[in-house]
């Protein structure tokens, strides 16, 4: 008996659709290094994106600065930590997947998943986006996989895409007719569920037979965001709320909680606090013999929430040998996730393919500029 993949009725009548109705799934995350060469170019365009937008840095020292950053980044991932590789790409790599099957299992081949990366060749926006312009879509969903919407985080893979999509505009009609954007999931209910639940697990598993719940500390570790930022959104608005939503499920079992913030510590910027090592602390002062520290702010892994909480993990157990410390994972590549993630892209998705196409005329922005600029100087 032959087995034959599973093909929903949508999967078979959709194939034999035209081809030019269909729609590319853009999912963004920053990427990693693989190769310890990369280490300066990445830094540069991490300046040139993110840190521009809060620190006072003249942009000739961008490319000095990230050489030397190279140097401490080289010094800590290969020295302190045996040649460490962020597993991030990878673990990217099986989200676009495993969202893809579950959107292909609606849509059929009319929907294709795409990943690009902030700060990674050969995945950078703009070689992506020529590869989905070539394969001949023209309906695009831009889909940040980070949690916190801000400026800084989802707002920097909207800036890539815009400035990809000006250079990829010709004539006179500009091939995307459609674009959706999911902004950020920090409030969603299936999301904060799954948190609170992968904790609990992990305590009932590891914890709770030596400690009391009483006892059990739970750091929630946000991505840090700093409070000037020349006058844009940094985020803490949402990390917080989804800070409380997680608390609310945790804290009636489970009294000793707190945010932790997971800060780039730059010179004259004030970072949110409390930092997570000051989290824990503050817990362990008020009685928690065990300390679990869960990423909910960051939906991949990355060099953040190995590595740096790793490096506080191991200062905190040298001041304090008596309490027990556990790092939790992402939720990564978890199926219950991946398939949330794509239940929110279908009602995008469905609003792309149900909207007529509108056809836009790149050249038309200068002129409509122009004229307005026009009538407001006629008016003073």
């Amino acid at each position: 008996m032959v087995t034959t993949p599973e093909k929903t009725t949508t999967q078979v009548q959709h194939s034999h659709s035209e081809k030019s109705d269909r729609v590319a799934v853009l999912l963004m995350g920053y990427g990693e290094v693989e190769s310890y060469e990369d280490f300066a170019n990445y830094n540069e365009q991490a300046l040139n994106l993110l840190t521009a937008k809060f620190a006072p840095v003249p942009t000739w020292v961008y490319p000095p600065l990230a050489k030397l950053l190279a140097i401490f980044d080289l010094h800590e991932w290969s020295h302190q930590h045996g040649n460490f590789i962020s597993p991030h790409n990878k673990i990217f790599e099986q989200q676009r997947a495993g969202i893809e099957h579950e959107l292909q299992h609606t849509w059929g081949d009319k929907v294709k998943v795409f990943k690009a990366f902030n700060f990674c060749a050969p995945f950078l926006p703009e070689q992506v986006l020529t590869q989905i312009k070539e394969e001949g879509f023209d309906k695009l969903l831009i889909y940040p996989l980070l949690v916190v919407d801000s400026i800084f985080t989802s707002g920097i893979a909207v800036e890539q895409v815009n400035n990809a999509l000006a250079k990829l505009a010709e004539g006179e009609e500009h091939w995307l007719k459609g674009t959706r954007y999911i902004p950020s999931f920090y409030n969603q209910p299936a999301y904060v569920k799954l948190l609170a639940r992968m904790v609990e697990e992990k305590i009932e598993a590891e914890l709770a037979q030596a400690h009391l719940p009483s006892q059990t500390g739970i750091v929630l570790m946000n991505h840090g965001c700093p409070h000037k930022a020349k006058g844009f959104t940094s985020g803490i608005d949402e990390s917080q709320a989804l800070y409380e939503l997680v608390r609310e499920e945790l804290i009636y079992k489970y009294p000793l909680i707190s945010i932790g913030w997971l800060n780039h510590d730059t010179p004259l910027i004030e970072w949110t606090q409390p930092n997570v090592e000051l989290a824990a602390k503050n817990l362990i002062e008020l009685g928690a013999t065990s300390i679990i520290m869960m990423p909910i702010g960051f939906a991949t892994e990355n060099h953040e929430t190995l590595l740096d909480v790793d490096h506080i993990i191991h200062h905190l157990q040298h001041k304090h040998s008596r309490v027990t410390f556990l790092r939790m994972p992402c939720v990564n590549d978890n199926a219950e996730f991946l398939k949330m993630v794509a239940d929110w892209a279908n009602p995008q998705i469905e609003a792309l393919f149900s909207a007529e196409g509108v056809s836009v005329n790149p050249s038309l922005a200068a002129v409509q500029a122009a004229h307005a600029h026009e009538h407001h100087h006629h008016h003073h």
